[in-house]
C-alpha cells in the first residue's frame, strides 16, 4: 500500500473514533456543553489540554521554523512551555475555584461591569479567530499533499468534521476527543523521530540523538549540530547554533517574542477554559502539571526533528540534478509549497543564502510532514504523520470553536441580548454560534496571513496584551477597578492588533529598522501587555476602589479551600 492508501486508512480510522466519541458524549445541558459538567479527571484533562495546546503550530510549524531559524527558533520552545508555569501558578486554580463558565464571566463579575464582560467577550472572539486561522492552514496543508485534495476543499472538510463533534458533544465531547487526538498526534510525532534518530545517530532517543554524532555519509563521526553549522556556512547562511548575529533575530526581539508567548499562553481563553472542566482547584493544578508533562514529550523532541530534517533536506537536494530528485519533491511541488527555479539553467538544484542565487524555495510548514519521506521511512509512517497533523489542528480548532460559541451565546446572548432565555434556547444559540464560527474560520483557513506559527504568535500577543493583566490583577490586586481594567484591555489589544496589521498587512515590506524598539509584530504583545498594566494600575489609583464585596471575593478566591466561590 502506498502513501495515499495508508493516509486514507489511518485518517479514516482516527476520524471514525472522533465522531464515535462525539455521538457517545452528546450533551443536553449548558453545563455539559461549556465545562463538561466539571467532572473531568485531572489526568484526562491533562491529556486533553496537551492536545488542545499542541496545535498545528506545535505539530507542523514549530520544528519547521526551528529548522530554518536554528537557535533563534528556541523562542517557541521557551515561550510556549514557560507560559504553562505562569498559568499553573497565577491563574488556573484561582479561576477554577471561582467556578464560572467563561473567562469573560470572571472579568465581568470581578470588576462588577457588564461593559467589562462585553469587552472581554470581544477580545475572546478576536483572539480566537486569529488563532484558528493557523489551524485551518494546517488542515489544508495535510489534505492538499497526502489526500491530493484542493487546499480549500481540505479546509472545508476539516471544518465540517470539527463542527460535528464540537456541536454534538460540546466541551464534554471535545475533551474526550482531544484525549484520543493527543494519543494519535504524539505517536505520529515520536515514531518517525525515533526512527530517524536511530538511523542517523544510532541513538533511539531523539533528545540524545540531537547531541550525538552522525553515523553515515560524508559527515560520519561529526556531531549533528557541528554538521549543520558547516552546511549553513557552505550555503552562506548564519551558523545554525549562532545567536544574535547578522541574519538572525536581535536579542531584544527574541526576548520580546519569548515573553509575549509566555504571558499569552497564560491568557488564552481556550486554554483557560480547560481548567473549568475539573472538579476542584487542586485538580486544576494537577491538570496543569500533567499537561506540561505531555506537552514536554513533543517539545523536547522538536529541536531534534528540526535538525534531522534540515540536514536530510540539504544533503538530499543541494547540488543534485533535478531530474534525479526523489518522488516526494514533485508531490510537494504540486501543492505549491515547494518550488525549484533553475536560474542558471544547469538542471542542478542549488541552495544558497543569497536570494538571487537560491533555486529551491521550501515552505517551512511542510518540514515535519515531509520529514519521513525525506528520510525514506515506510509509507505507513508518512500516513501516520498526516493523521497526527490533522489531530493537532482539529483538536485546537475544536477548543477555539467552543470558546467562540461560549462568548457569543453565554457572554453576549444570555447576559445582554436575551437574559431570560431558557437553557435549551441558550444551547441552541451556542450551537448556532459554533456554526457561524466554522464559516469564518474556514475563510481564514483559505486566506491565512502567514506561516502557521506566525499567525498563532499573533494570537498569543493579542492574548498577552488584553487578558493576562486583567486576570492577574483580578486575582492579586484588590485595588484594580473596572475603569482601569477595561481601559487597559482596550488599549492593549488595540495597540497590539494595530501594530500587527500595520507591519504584516499594510506594510509587509517593513524591516527591523522600522519596528518599535526593534520588536517584531510577533513580539509586540509584550509592549501591549505593559501598556495594559500601566493604564490599569494608574487609572485604578485615581478612581474609586472596588466594593467591599469584590475585595472579599478576591480574598476568598486566594484562600486554599476547595469549594468554589460560586457554581
Amino acid at each position: 500500500m502506498g502513501v495515499q492508501g495508508w493516509t486514507y486508512l489511518l485518517v479514516g480510522i482516527t476520524f471514525s473514533i472522533y465522531i464515535g466519541i462525539a455521538i457517545w458524549t452528546r450533551v443536553s445541558s449548558t453545563g455539559d456543553f461549556y465545562v463538561a459538567g466539571r467532572g473531568i479527571p485531572a489526568f484526562a484533562n491533562g491529556l486533553a489540554t496537551g492536545a488542545d495546546w499542541m496545535s498545528a503550530a506545535s505539530f507542523l510549524s514549530m520544528a519547521g521554523l526551528i529548522s530554518f531559524m536554528g537557535y533563534s527558533g528556541a523562542i517557541y520552545l521557551m515561550g510556549w512551555t514557560g507560559g504553562y508555569v505562569l498559568l499553573a501558578l497565577l491563574l488556573a486554580p484561582y479561576l477554577r475555584k471561582y467556578g464560572k463558565f467563561t473567562t469573560s464571566e470572571f472579568i465581568g463579575d470581578r470588576y462588577q461591569s457588564d461593559v467589562g464582560r462585553l469587552v472581554a467577550a470581544g477580545c475572546t472572539i478576536f483572539v480566537s479567530f486569529t488563532y484558528i486561522a493557523g489551524q485551518m492552514r494546517g488542515v489544508g496543508l495535510v489534505f492538499s499533499r497526502f489526500l491530493e485534495v484542493d487546499v480549500n476543499r481540505g479546509v472545508l472538510f476539516g471544518m465540517i468534521l470539527v463542527f460535528l463533534y464540537a456541536v454534538m458533544g460540546g466541551m464534554k465531547g471535545i475533551t474526550y476527543t482531544q484525549v484520543a487526538q493527543y494519543c494519535v498526534l504524539i505517536l505520529a510525532y515520536l515514531i518517525p523521530a525515533i526512527a530517524i534518530s536511530m538511523k542517523m545517530t544510532g541513538n533511539p532517543l531523539p533528545q540524545l540523538g540531537f547531541g550525538s554524532t552522525l553515523q553515515e555519509g560524508q559527515s560520519a563521526g561529526i556531531f549533528l549540530l557541528e554538521t549543520l553549522d558547516q552546511l549553513h556556512r557552505d550555503l552562506g547562511l548564519p551558523e545554525y547554533t549562532a545567536a544574535f548575529v547578522e541574519g538572525k533575530k536581535s536579542m531584544i526581539d527574541i526576548f520580546a517574542i519569548t515573553a509575549a508567548l509566555m504571558v499569552g499562553t497564560a491568557g488564552l481563553p481556550h486554554v483557560l477554559i480547560r481548567f473549568y472542566t475539573v472538579k476542584t482547584a487542586r485538580a486544576a493544578r494537577w491538570s496543569a502539571l500533567w499537561a506540561i508533562v505531555f506537552i514536554g514529550l513533543l517539545y523536547t523532541t522538536a529541536p531534534a526533528v528540526a535538525a534531522f530534517a534540515r540536514v536530510n533536506l540539504i544533503d538530499t537536494l543541494n547540488g543534485k540534478p533535478y531530474s534525479e530528485a526523489p518522488p516526494w519533491v514533485e508531490s510537494w511541488e504540486s501543492t505549491g509549497l515547494l518550488g525549484f527555479d533553475d536560474k542558471n539553467g544547469d538542471g542542478v538544484i542549488n541552495m544558497s543564502g543569497d536570494a538571487a542565487l537560491n533555486e529551491l524555495t521550501v515552505d517551512r510548514d511542510i518540514m515535519v510532514l515531509a520529514n519521513p519521506e525525506i528520510a525514506n521511512l515506510p509509507a505507513w509512517v508518512v500516513g501516520l504523520v498526516a493523521a497526527g497533523g490533522l489531530a493537532a489542528a482539529l483538536s485546537t480548532a475544536a477548543g477555539l470553536l467552543l470558546v467562540i460559541a461560549s462568548a457569543f451565546s453565554h457572554d453576549i446572548g444570555k447576559s445582554f441580548l436575551f437574559p431570560n432565555m431558557t437553557q435549551k434556547s441558550e444551547l441552541r444559540l451556542a450551537r448556532g454560534a459554533a456554526g457561524f464560527a466554522v464559516v469564518v474560520a474556514a475563510y481564514f483557513g483559505m486566506n491565512p496571513p502567514g506561516f502557521v506559527a506566525q499567525v498563532v504568535a499573533f494570537a498569543f500577543g493579542l492574548a498577552a496584551s488584553s487578558f493576562f493583566p486583567a486576570l492577574v490583577l483580578g486575582v492579586f490586586s484588590k485595588q484594580t477597578n473596572k475603569f482601569g481594567a477595561i481601559t487597559g484591555m482596550i488599549a492593549g489589544i488595540v495597540f497590539t492588533g494595530g501594530y500587527i496589521a500595520w507591519f504584516r498587512l499594510i506594510h509587509p515590506e517593513a524591516t527591523a529598522d522600522d519596528w518599535l524598539f526593534g520588536i517584531s509584530p510577533e513580539g509586540i504583545g509584550i509592549v501591549g501587555m505593559l501598556l495594559n498594566f500601566v493604564l490599569a494600575l494608574t487609572i485604578s489609583r485615581f478612581t474609586a476602589p472596588p466594593s467591599e464585596e469584590v475585595q472579599a471575593l478576591i480574598e476568598e478566591i486566594r484562600l486554599p479551600r476547595e469549594n468554589p466561590v460560586t457554581d
